[in-house]
């Protein structure tokens, strides 16, 4: 699993020109689901609330001082997760990318809505996109403040 994160200022998604959720302050998470996440299995289950709970406690938000210490957690700012099978791709050869190393649609689905969950669980707000669809993404990005776990 490849998670994307964006500070933003604001951060919104579309479907079909209808507002599917939105943000203020907080990240824009682009989730990507690769073949090797298998639903049901323990070991990916931990993997990934390991990575979730990285993910609500990285520290990317300033401080009184200005320092990235804070994260998700400490300033009550929410996450909205999107899902983005592309981050999963192979761009190691040529010029087109290869999606073979993707979740499959069916396993992918289970495994984002588990993420979500468990983001929640941490104690983070997470509003989502909608999983499959075309979507639009706005964002002003704050900063900018990209970081790839």
């Amino acid at each position: 699993m490849k998670l994307l994160l964006q500070r933003v200022r604001a951060a919104s998604v579309e479907v079909q020109d209808e507002l599917i959720a939105s943000i203020d302050r907080g990240l824009l998470v682009f989730c990507g689901l690769e073949s090797c996440d298998e639903v049901g299995d323990q070991h990916t289950l931990e993997l990934i609330k390991r990575k979730v709970r990285r993910l609500c406690h990285y520290r990317v938000f300033a401080d009184d001082e200005g320092k990235m210490n804070l994260s998700c957690l400490d300033k009550r700012f929410p996450i909205l997760l999107v899902s983005q099978f592309t981050l999963a791709a192979d761009t190691n050869k040529g010029l087109r990318p290869s999606f073979s190393s993707a979740c499959p649609p069916d396993d992918a689905k289970r495994l984002f809505e588990t993420v979500a969950d468990l983001i929640e669980e941490e104690g983070v707000r997470v509003k989502t996109g909608c999983f499959g669809a075309d979507m639009q993404i706005a964002l002003i990005n704050d900063g900018p403040v990209t970081f790839l776990l």
